[in-house]
C-alpha cells in the first residue's frame, strides 16, 4: 500500500478516529450494563430477556458481514460507517417507542441486524487510513477503553437520577453521538478494487494463514468468556464488595490502555503472530491461576494480564488484517474476523454457563484450553 505524502496528509484523521472510537464505546459502554434494565422495565422477565438478548447475538453475526460486503462493493468506508450510524440510531428511537414482547424482539432484532456492522467497519477505515499515514492503531484505539470506563463510570451516576424505562434513551444519545462523530470522518480515497458495482475480494477465506489467524484470535478472545459472564458474581461469591470487584475491573482496562499506548514503540520483531503468541501466553496463565481461586493480592495483579490475554491478541489480529486484508475486501476481511469472534465467543459462553453451574471457578481451567487451541493454531500461521 502507498503511504500519502505527508505533506498532503490531513492531521485531523487520527484525532476524529479516535473520536469515533470513544463515541462507540461510549454508546456501548451504556448498552452492556443498561439495555437488560431496560427491558425488565418494560415488562420482560428473565427468560425473555434472556430470549431477546440470545437473538440479538445470532442477528448481529449475520448482519455483520452483510454489512461489510456492501460497504466493500460501493467504497467510501466513511459513508457505510455513517449510514450503518444513522440507521442503528434510527432502530433505536423505534424500540424505545414499542411495548410488548412481539414488537422489542422485532426491534432489537432490527437493531441487532443494522448495527453489528459499525464497530468493523470502523476497524476497517483505521487500519486503512493509518496506515497510509505511517500512524500506529494502539494509541488511537486506546481512546475507545477510556470512553467505555468513563461510560460505566457516569452510567453509575446517572441511575440515580434516570428511571430504568428511560434508560433506553440513554442508549439512544450514544447512538446519536455516533452519527455525530460519523459526519466528521476525513474521506479515504478508494480501494484499488472497490469500484461501485464490482464484484468484492474474498481471496483471504481461500488462504490458510488468514483462516489460521482468523481462528486463532476467535479462540483466544472467546477465551474470556467466563471472565465476562460470570466474574462478577464469583468475586461476589467469595466476599468481595462491590468497589473491589470496580477496581480489579479497571485494573484490566488500564493494563489494556497502557499496552495500546505503547503499541507504536514495539520493536519490528513483534509482529501479528508474535503479539497473538503473547495473548495466548497470558490468557493461559491468567485462567489457570484464576481457576484456583486466588486471594485479592494474586488476583489484582493477574488482572494486569488482561493487557496480553485480549490486549495483545487484537492488536496482533489488526495488525495482521492491516497487512494482509485484500484491496478492495478490507471490510470484508474484518467483518468475517468479528463473526468468527462472536460465533466462537457465542460457543465458550454457552459451555461457560454449564461448567461454572458444575464447578465454580474451575470453569476458568477449560477457557485455559481455548487460550491453549488459539496458540496452537497461530504456530500453524508461523509455519504456513
Amino acid at each position: 500500500m502507498t503511504r500519502l505524502n505527508p505533506a498532503n496528509v490531513n492531521d485531523s484523521f487520527a484525532p476524529r478516529l479516535a473520536l469515533a472510537y470513544a463515541a462507540f464505546f461510549l454508546a456501548s459502554g451504556w448498552y452492556l450494563p443498561f439495555f437488560p434494565a431496560w427491558l425488565a422495565a418494560r415488562g420482560l422477565d428473565p427468560a425473555a430477556i434472556g430470549i431477546v438478548l440470545a437473538a440479538a447475538q445470532v442477528v448481529r453475526v449475520l448482519g455483520t458481514p452483510a454489512g461489510t460486503r456492501l460497504a466493500d462493493r460501493f467504497g467510501l468506508a466513511h459513508r457505510a460507517i455513517l449510514v450503518a450510524a444513522v440507521v442503528s440510531t434510527a432502530a433505536i428511537a423505534l424500540l424505545g417507542s414499542v411495548a410488548g414482547f412481539g414488537a422489542i424482539f422485532a426491534m432489537v432484532v432490527l437493531y441487532a441486524f443494522v448495527s453489528g456492522p459499525v464497530m468493523p467497519l470502523i476497524d476497517a477505515y483505521a487500519l486503512r487510513g493509518l496506515s497510509l499515514r505511517g500512524r500506529a492503531y494502539g494509541p488511537v484505539r486506546l481512546w475507545g477503553s477510556v470512553a467505555f470506563v468513563a461510560a460505566n463510570l457516569a452510567g453509575g451516576f446517572l441511575l440515580d437520577f434516570l428511571a430504568p424505562g428511560n434508560l433506553i434513551w440513554l442508549i439512544f444519545a450514544g447512538n446519536g453521538l455516533v452519527v455525530l462523530v460519523a459526519t466528521m470522518l476525513v474521506p479515504l480515497p478508494r480501494d484499488e478494487l472497490a469500484q461501485p458495482g464490482t464484484a468484492v475480494g474474498h481471496t483471504h477465506l481461500r488462504q490458510p494463514r488468514f483462516l489460521a489467524i482468523m481462528a486463532a484470535g476467535s479462540l483466544i478472545q472467546a477465551s474470556h468468556a467466563v471472565y465476562y459472564g460470570f466474574s462478577t458474581l464469583d468475586w461476589t461469591r467469595h466476599g468481595f464488595d462491590g468497589k473491589t470487584i470496580g477496581m480489579l475491573w479497571a485494573l484490566g482496562v488500564t493494563a489494556e490502555i497502557v499496552l495500546f499506548a505503547c503499541a507504536a514503540r514495539l520493536p519490528p520483531a513483534v509482529g501479528p503472530i508474535a503479539l497473538m503468541l503473547i495473548g495466548a501466553t497470558g490468557a493461559i496463565v491468567r485462567w489457570i491461576a484464576t481457576a484456583f481461586d486466588p486471594p485479592l493480592a494474586l488476583l489484582a495483579p493477574l488482572q494486569l494480564l488482561h493487557a496480553m490475554s485480549f490486549g495483545a491478541t487484537h492488536l496482533g489480529t489488526m495488525q495482521y488484517l492491516g497487512r494482509a486484508a485484500p484491496p478492495g475486501g478490507r471490510a470484508t476481511a474484518q467483518g468475517d474476523v468479528a463473526t468468527a469472534t462472536s460465533v466462537m465467543m457465542a460457543c465458550a459462553s454457552a459451555l461457560s454457563g454449564v461448567l461454572y453451574g458444575m464447578g465454580g471457578s474451575l470453569a476458568y481451567a477449560a477457557m485455559a484450553l481455548f487460550a491453549a487451541a488459539g496458540a496452537a493454531c497461530a504456530l500453524v500461521a508461523r509455519k504456513l
